[in-house]
């Protein structure tokens, strides 16, 4: 097909900042700048809006604010996507709808299905493991059913290869070097006030939440042992808007709080924040002495990028995807299933925290992942699935 601008929807499962949802928005910006038609779509309740405006068109979807359970929540959303793109497709036309989770997924496949649209584009950041068959049923229809899978690492490429027999194409994050830096600003000595962080002393960082597949309990546990050298370190865990129910394990982590004697209040050295304010985060990074993603489970991690970006060092799990894209010496590794461990790579990450090292690895990191690079493999990519559709008699 020609080089012309194409006609993009972009769907995401929610409005909230969760990593797939940061991708979808800074894809989006990126194609947009690339000159194409973007729209993101992404379902909201009433009085809900993206924590971020993208510059390019946005499309949300009305849902309920009060399902039952999980997969009531889903099976909600779904039909919503259904009934809000039916309308849309009676107007519009886009090249390529891409779907960046299994609720956008399974919509499309259905329109699929009724002949609405000829196919869709699956990126699968990471897959879930659910108790529920129903989820673990639409988890698989969402990637099985889309006519073109991307995948933003080698990790899970490779799984679903040899799990699925699906081919899918690798595509490079991003990160953005102008939002993300170690320059000081005036928000960040307000925000510390704000959210209760002491500065210097030391402060560990988890993004994301209180969720199992970020390991939080176990990097609780690893930093009761760093207070025996470090009596004065704070933890600050960030975040955690999620669809998924992680209340259980909330709880766990609340009642380990409390056999470790640690309380959630200003004046404690646990400090839970929820979610933020997209405009805090760059600031957040710069309050921490040390990020800490001692994750078990992964897309691919764009919080190391962003924390490397702002000139913070780095815990990571020694565990792919991780080990895919970094370098020995850019960050401090970690088994994951050891809180000593991941206690022992905190008090690397600080005794041995080094700027000027810590930049060259941001800026070989920023070289090689670009959301302007993103964006132009996104467009081939696209483009070469439209060609085949069109060659196809």
């Amino acid at each position: 097909m020609s080089d012309r601008p194409l006609r993009i929807a972009l769907l995401t499962h929610s409005v909230n900042p969760r990593g797939g949802v940061v991708h979808t928005l800074e894809l989006a910006a990126a194609l947009h700048e690339a000159g194409h038609a973007v729209t993101v779509l992404a379902p909201a309740a009433p009085g809900q809006r993206l924590f971020r405006q993208p510059p390019c068109a946005v499309e949300l979807v009305p849902v309920q604010t009060t399902p039952r359970d999980t997969v009531e929540m889903v099976r909600s959303r779904i039909e919503a996507f259904v009934q809000h793109l039916r309308g849309m497709l009676a107007r519009e036309r886009f090249d390529v709808l891409h779907t960046h989770d299994s609720i956008g997924g399974n919509a499309l496949a259905r329109l699929s299905d009724a002949g609405d649209i000829d196919g869709f584009v699956r990126t699968v950041h990471h897959l879930d493991s659910f108790d529920v068959p129903q989820l673990t049923q639409w988890q698989h229809t969402a990637f099985a059913r889309a006519s073109q899978v991307l995948c933003v690492s080698r990790l899970w490429r490779e799984h679903l290869a040899s799990e699925y027999g699906i081919a899918a194409h690798e595509v490079p994050n991003g990160v953005d070097t102008t939002r993300f830096s170690p320059q000081a600003r005036s928000s960040d000595a307000a925000l510390a006030q704000r959210l209760g962080i002491r500065r210097g002393a030391p402060v560990v960082l988890a993004l994301g939440g209180v969720e199992e597949r970020k390991n939080t309990a176990r990097l609780l546990s690893a930093f009761a042992l760093l207070r025996v050298s470090h009596p004065q370190a704070q933890l600050v865990v960030a975040g955690g808007a999620s669809l998924l129910d992680h209340s259980a394990y909330a709880l766990r982590f609340r009642v380990l709080m409390q056999e470790l004697g640690f309380d959630d209040d200003p004046a404690q050295p646990v400090r839970l924040t929820g979610p933020l304010p997209d405009e805090d985060i760059p600031s957040l990074y710069r309050l921490a002495d040390v990020v800490a993603m001692p994750s078990l489970r992964e897309g691919f991690g764009l919080v190391v990028l962003e924390a490397l970006a702002s000139g913070v060092p780095v815990v990571a799990s020694r565990i792919a995807p991780f080990t895919e894209y970094l370098a020995e010496d850019d960050v401090s590794w970690a088994d994951p299933s050891d809180a000593g461990a991941i206690a022992a790579a905190l008090r690397h990450a600080l005794s041995t925290r080094d700027a000027q090292r810590i930049a060259r690895s941001a800026s070989r990191l920023s070289g090689h992942f670009s959301w302007q690079a993103s964006a132009e493999r996104h467009a081939a990519l696209y483009r070469a699935a439209i060609q085949e559709t069109e060659a196809c008699p």
